[in-house]
Formats: structure tokens, sequence, C-alpha cells
């Protein structure tokens, strides 16, 4: 079998590739440039394909003894990640880039082009197992990776294997350096790889003009205004710009966002219990749509609580009706949905939280 490994320079990624080799396949590793301008993605453990991580990819690539090349997606990547992650702010939803990665870059862009050169399958390192087509958990709880891969479709995920998503982190880690890899002890990656300073609202005050607004209180009292609602999230309970807590002495929580009004509504801990959501773009990793009602268990943070509720697609839009009511749910988040059994592990599809209700 023909493939090709998406290197990312850090450990999982080079262990997947090498697992793969040592299965037999005729394996080519690529690294994604996904930036034109050095220095415009973290560096160190708090990045992701950066330069030097490029160079690690390669070292790892030459001790497999396999084929590198870097493919330029940086174009690609700022139009369907970044500049959404911009956009998604200015509309005052809270979206995550990594889904987007996964969904338009890797498993998209990546995927589409791997199979137009005659490659059966991409290999990533991400901590999620496939069986009989359809996507699970991996077995390191920790570093399941599942909710970030529930937006892949159905044709994706055929042409995807995720190496070590059955093997927990420490033992991949033993098994780098047994294979002699300088990775091994690589610190694992986090943070935007795009915002080099890790400050997101300096990051996205740079690109978003400053449209000032208010913010409200649950009584509808003017407490203070702002700059612009790219610079809150719902659930967010410092740099309100309030002083003091609440009537009732309590911290006070930002608990909607109307980006029309240029308004942000806070409130108590109270008010950020969501009962219903709504989601767009639904997605079903089966690649066939529930026929009615579902009982299912949701996830809408990459290592969030999970609950239990009911989940029906309606004409376009996904509503789901929780259990049991969550905290601090945003619009522009990923609802991914998981089988109620008892291992829980199998996911079903996704959809971006579009709108929320108590």
């Amino acid at each position: 079998m023909r493939v090709l490994a998406a290197m990312s320079g850090g450990v999982d990624s080079s262990v997947a590739a090498a697992r793969m080799v040592d299965a037999g396949h005729d394996v080519v590793g690529v690294h994604l440039a996904l930036s034109s301008a050095p220095g415009a993605l973290r560096t160190g453990s708090r990045g992701c394909c950066s330069k030097e991580d490029a160079s690690d990819a390669r070292r790892v690539a030459d001790v497999l003894k396999i084929p590198f090349y870097i493919w330029d997606f940086a174009e690609k990547f700022a139009a369907d990640v970044i500049d959404d992650f911009v956009s998604s702010y200015q509309r005052g939803e809270t979206p995550n880039p990594c889904v987007r990665c996964n969904q338009r870059i890797k498993f998209a862009a990546l995927s589409a082009r791997a199979v137009a050169l005659g490659f059966d399958t991409v290999v990533t390192g991400h901590y999620a197992r496939l069986s009989q087509g359809r996507l699970r958990r991996a077995v390191d709880r920790d570093k399941d990776q599942s909710y970030v891969l529930a937006v892949l479709t159905a044709e994706q995920l055929r042409h995807a294997a995720f190496p070590v998503g059955d093997t927990p982190k420490p033992q991949i880690r033993a098994e780098a350096a047994r294979r002699g890899l300088a990775v091994a002890d690589k610190p694992d990656s986090h943070d935007i790889c795009f915002v080099p300073s890790g400050d997101t609202r300096a990051f996205l005050g740079e690109r978003i003009a400053v449209r000032r607004g208010n913010v409200v209180g649950a009584d509808g009292t003017v407490l203070a205004t702002h700059d612009g609602v790219h610079g809150f999230t719902i659930g967010q309970r410092k740099g309100l710009g309030i002083a003091g807590p609440g009537p009732d002495g309590r911290p006070r929580y930002v608990t909607a966002i109307d980006a029309d009004t240029s308004t942000v509504h806070v409130g108590s801990a109270a008010d950020l219990e969501v009962r219903a959501l709504t989601g767009r773009e639904p997605v079903f990793t089966s690649g066939t749509a529930p026929a009615g009602p579902i009982e299912c268990t949701v996830q809408v943070r990459a290592h969030g609580e999970t609950v239990a509720a009911v989940a029906e697609l309606v004409g376009e839009e996904l509503d789901v009706r929780l259990r049991t009511p969550l905290r601090g749910v945003a619009r522009g988040q990923t609802v991914a949905l998981y089988r109620p059994d008892p291992a829980g592990d199998e996911v079903l599809g996704s959809a971006i939280i579009a709108g929320t209700a108590r």
C-alpha cells in the first residue's frame, strides 16, 4: 500500500510513520509548510509545523530511510484557517482552529492531493482509532483527539490511518527512543500555532478594526465599554473592564455576545447553562445521516466533559437537546456526537454550533 505520512516533526507523527514502514508499506513523508513568513508560526514546545519542526521531520525521515518532501500549503492555510478564525471572532463566535486545520487542510487539501498522486492512505500521528471505517477515541483518553477529527467525512476517513491511537503516550515516547528518533523527548505542541506571541486578543486586534460597544449586565445596565467583541468569549470572567462582582457578590461572566450591536452581555455562572443547541454544517462519519432522533453523548471542547443528549437532523441543521446542562457553550465551537454505549468511544458526527438555548 502506498502511504503518505504527514510528518509534523513531533514524536507522534514520527512513530506513526515508523510503524507504517515496519508494516511493509511504501511510505513517503511530507511536511506541510503553513506559513510563507519566517517566524510567523510558534516555535519550540508551543508550536507546530514551524521551520524547526520541518527540520526535525526531515531528520526522522532520514532515520527511517523514506523519501521526504515539504509541500507548501501556506496560502490555503491562511485563507481556510487564519482568515476563518478572524472572521469567526468578528461574528462573536469562538472557533477552534485545530478543527478547521484538520478538516480543510490535513484531511481535505492534503488527502485530495495524496489520492490524486496515487497514494492509498494518509497517515497522521493523531490519537484516535479506526475500526471497520468507524472513528473511535484513542486508548489514551488523556491524549484523545477524536473530537478534532469528528468533522471528517466517511470518504476522508476511508483514506486515513492513525497508527498511534492504540498506544498510551508514554509508550510512544519510549518507542521513539528505542528507534533512535531525536524527537523522543520533544515537548508536545499546544496553543495556536499562528499566534507567535501567544496573545490571541492582540493578534485579533491587529486584524479587526475597533468597533466600540457596551458591556451590559443582566438588568440592562451598561457596566463598561469595549473596543470590539473579538476580545471576548462565552464564559470569560477576567478582562471585562468591570469593577467588582455582581449584585449578589459573585463573579460575573460573559453570557452572550451580539456582534451586530457590538454588545457583550454578562451575568452569573448560572446564566451560562445551556440545555439545547443547534449546529450548522453537520457531518456524519458513517456517511449516512440518521433518519430520526438519536441518543448520544456530546462534547463541545477538545478535552471537555461529555453529557447525554438527543440529536436530530432537522433540514440542514442539527438540533441537540442536552439531558444535563453544559456551561459556557459558544457559537463557533464544534459539537461532537458519540455513541452512548458502555465504551462511549465511537464518533457519530459533528456540527458547528450556531445557536444555544437555556
